[in-house]
């Protein structure tokens, strides 16, 4: 098999994450973006030592299990969703094989209690129209065509196709997203383009409390140009919505790199926050707090967790990578102390706030990166809880962490692989898993959490 040729084949399964696999001869293809059971055309376009990938050029036949038409109109096209046209039953059962896989390989021999450790999937309370949080780009469909104002073709960083019917986020959004292309249009708006640096309209930051219907909305826009915004406001505000709008904010950002961020914010109606209910705990939301984007689904995440962690009466506690605190409070309430170490300044700053909020006395936060703060915090934790980024705990800090030889400690992953990887270390410093499950927060979409129990073996 050489690059640049062409095959067709059928997709024996999907390995996580999005991994077709395809058999040729004595040949394994691995091509992405595909659905166990499609019959596909794809072309060889890497080739590493034993390793082939292909890229998906058609689906040929579609597969047994996408028993549903397209819930969108840009399906399959668009780079949000992967598996809409297949049951959620069918989702999950694809999931849950994939992390189960993963972790059986990772553990050792004597690395398991019982045959009792996988407690299988838990799907989201809601399959659509979950998301609380959406970020929007500005660009054309293709090449000097008409703004468009949505998420970005599949395997594309440029064409952006307009999401008017997203099943992703609740109407409000996407009533609101059409307003503001429109408004754009009408006026003939550039947008900015990523190689050249030039232009106004970047991006489009939509958030929802799930528990009020309230929401943010952020423009954000480079400093190139300026416009009165006063009448898309007021539009914005005439919009028959289903919630309330808490704020609308205009927000500059001149950064090269394509990321939300902001230079300056202009508050252009209301306030740049709204509250959000999980678990009986209130947390304050504003435009770059860090949030679970499925809410209800967050709940069944944090119970499975809180469930992991069982009873903490009277014991300390360590939530690292703890985020704006929300393991932590709830961790906080029979504890003797939690103590939460983050990296990012700003979400310490809003788990103090809201630890506040919820009158938990017995929550301290400390700003730093997990690797380096360990060395300075005197006190022991009888607990850890690990909640690390997608690539895993810093392969430095994971033997810190274990010197602490605490008796149990919950692993919650975002990258499946990520924590078969740790899990090698894990088991050499003595723990097991004693139980371990994956929840869907992201349905039709490649993404699930994992979390796990490790306990110290006698």
């Amino acid at each position: 098999m050489k690059k640049g040729e062409i095959y067709e084949g059928i997709i024996e399964k999907v390995e996580y994450p999005n991994k077709g696999i395809i058999r040729i001869d004595e040949h394994k293809v691995i091509v992405k973006n595909g659905i166990p059971g499609q019959k596909v055309r794809f072309m060889i376009n890497k080739k590493r030592s034993n390793k082939l990938e292909g890229r998906l050029l058609e689906v040929l036949e579609k597969s047994p299990l996408e028993r549903r038409e397209p819930l969108c109109s840009l399906f399959p096209a668009c780079g949000g969703c992967m598996y809409q046209t297949m049951p959620y039953e069918e989702q999950l059962k694809m999931k849950e094989a994939q992390v189960k896989e993963i972790l059986t390989e990772a553990l050792h021999e004597n690395g398991v209690t019982s045959e009792n450790w996988w407690e299988g999937i838990h799907k989201s309370p809601i399959e659509l129209r979950y998301r609380n949080k959406m970020e929007f780009s500005f660009g054309d469909e293709y090449k000097d065509g008409p703004l468009s104002l949505g998420l970005h073709k599949k395997g594309s960083t440029y064409d952006v196709l307009t999401a008017s019917d997203c099943v992703l986020v609740h109407e409000d959004m996407t009533k609101i997203l059409n307003c503001v292309l429109e408004y754009f249009r009408e006026r003939g708006v550039s947008y900015y383009k990523k190689m050249q640096h030039v232009g106004y309209l970047r991006h489009l930051l939509l958030r929802r409390s799930v528990t009020t219907g309230e929401l943010l909305i952020h423009l954000v826009t480079t400093s190139q140009e300026e416009h009165d915004l006063t009448e898309l406001t007021g539009q914005i505000q005439a919009l028959p919505l289903e919630g309330e709008i808490a704020g609308i904010m205009h927000l500059i950002n001149d950064s090269l790199s394509d990321v939300v961020r902001s230079d300056e914010t202009r508050i252009l109606y209301g306030r740049d926050y709204f509250y959000e209910t999980l678990l009986g705990l209130r947390f304050k939301v504003s435009t770059f707090s860090f949030f679970q984007p499925n809410s209800l689904a967050a709940e069944v995440l944090y119970s499975v967790v809180r469930d992991y962690i069982g009873d903490t009466k009277n014991l300390e506690v360590f939530d690292l990578y703890s985020g704006t605190g929300t393991i932590a409070q709830l961790a906080a309430s029979v504890a003797k102390e939690v103590i939460g170490v983050e990296i990012v300044e700003e979400a310490v700053e809003a788990a103090a706030e809201n630890a506040k909020l919820n009158h938990l006395n017995n929550c301290r936060f400390i700003a730093g990166d997990v690797l380096k703060v360990i060395d300075e915090v005197t006190e022991k934790p009888d607990v850890i809880i690990l909640d690390p980024p997608r690539d895993g705990v810093h392969p430095k800090a994971l033997p810190k962490i274990l010197k602490y030889g605490v008796d149990k400690i919950v692993y919650i992953s975002c990258k499946a692989t990520s924590l078969a990887r740790d899990l090698q270390m894990l088991q050499e410093a003595g723990y097991q898993v004693e139980r371990a499950s994956c929840i869907d927060q992201f349905c039709e979409t490649v993404h699930i959490e994992t979390v796990a129990l490790l306990t110290k073996r006698e």
